[in-house]
Formats: C-alpha cells, structure tokens, sequence
C-alpha cells in the first residue's frame, strides 16, 4: 500500500513537471509568435525608413562611430567570413536563446520565470522602436556602399529569398534584438552558470553577435546601442 501511495506521488510529481514544462513552451511560443505577428505587420514607408537612415548616419558622422562599412567590406572581402556569419546571423539568435532558457527552466527554475518576463518585456519595448522609428539597414540604405552578404553569397532561408522577405518587416531594425537577446544571454548565464569557461563565453557572445550584425550590414552602431537600452 505505501508501495503504490509513493508511485502515484512520484507520477503525480512527474506530470505537474511536464505540465510546467508544456505550459512555459506554449507561453513562450504563442509571446514570440505574437511578437513576431506585430513586428511584420508594421508598415512603414521606404521614403521614411531612408530618411531616419540619413539621419542615424549623420549622428554617427557627428560622433565618429560612423566605421560600419570598413566592418561590412572586411567580411564582404572575405568569403568564409560572410558565410560564417551570414548563418550565425540567421540562427545563433534563435538557437542559443531557446538552449539558455531550457537551461535556465531545468538548472535555475526559481530565477527563469523572472528572466523570460524580462525577455518578453525587452521584446515589448523592442515593438515601440520599430513602430516609430522605421529604419533602413545599411544594406538598404541608396548609395551607402554596402555589400548585402546575405544576397551576394546567397544564404538560404534568408530575406535573400523572395518568399521570406516579403513576409517580413525589414525596417526593423532600431533597436537590434540579436544585440538584445545576446545580451540577455549573456546576463543570464555569466551571474547563473558555475564554470568561469562558461561565463566567459556568454560575455564573448554579444561582442561576436554586434561583429555580425555590422558586418552583415543589416545594423548600425546606434541600432546595437537600442537593443542594449531595451535589454
């Protein structure tokens, strides 16, 4: 009898787990999926995005952090380089941000539920960027000298696809989620994780992330400063 009483517990306890589990996911998944339903269905005008570009470019001059296309023109020169980071600009994001969170709901569940409201929050003020402030990337921008990577060494599944960039919002550039979401990672794991090797790493992410974004020429420096504000 106490046998069976501690097998029903045990099964109990396991199906409360994977409910938590199946509950967070679907919260996750339906937050990204209406995330991403607003994101794309911004519409801005070229003629707007290309004027706040101008303007994004001149503050830069002002400052003189405008070096974004000695970045773009290295990796263009270079064509390892531009697939290299073609890819890890197209998948790292998603990647590495789903395995910090299943790592955070299975290694640190009491501080994982605050981390992705802190997510869905960043994410949030990310919409407000895009909403007023559409912005044409480097590789958008007339006459800015920019080498498209994505179309030039014709990454797959990318906006260099007609089918993919039609469906999506590609003034969405101010703030940088890849800056922002890298650097939720990047907080995440350096205060959670154990091994100084690990922490290392996840501080080296963001700094690799904006190397891609500029390189890519899909942001500028200002654009990286956005997702770090809104992180």
């Amino acid at each position: 009898m106490a046998a069976a009483s501690v097998r029903s517990a045990d099964g109990t306890s396991a199906w409360r787990a994977r409910r938590v589990w199946i509950y967070e996911i679907a919260v996750i998944a339906f937050g990204y999926w209406l995330y991403s339903l607003i994101r794309n269905s911004v519409t801005a005008a070229e003629s707007d995005a290309i004027a706040h570009a101008h303007d994004v470019v001149s503050f830069e001059r002002t400052l003189g952090l405008y070096h974004e296309k000695i970045i773009n023109g290295f990796v263009a020169d270079h064509s390892w380089l531009a697939y290299v980071c073609n890819y890890y600009y197209a998948t790292l994001h998603f990647i590495v941000t789903i395995s910090v969170g299943v790592w955070l709901y299975r290694r640190h569940p009491l501080h994982a539920r605050q981390l992705r409201n802190s997510w869905y929050l960043m994410n949030l003020l990310a919409l407000f960027g895009f909403a007023f402030f559409p912005l044409a990337p480097p590789r958008l921008l007339p006459n800015g000298g920019y080498t498209d990577t994505v179309v030039a060494f014709h990454t797959w599944g990318s906006w260099g696809d007609q089918s993919v960039s039609s469906h999506s919002n590609l003034y969405a550039a101010m703030p940088s989620m890849h800056i922002g979401w890298s650097l939720w990672v990047a907080i995440s794991v350096v205060f959670l994780a154990r091994r100084t090797s690990v922490r290392l790493l996840a501080a080296l992410y963001p700094c690799a992330t904006l190397f891609v974004i500029i390189g890519t020429g899909n942001h500028y420096w200002l654009d990286a400063v956005g997702g770090a504000a809104a992180c």
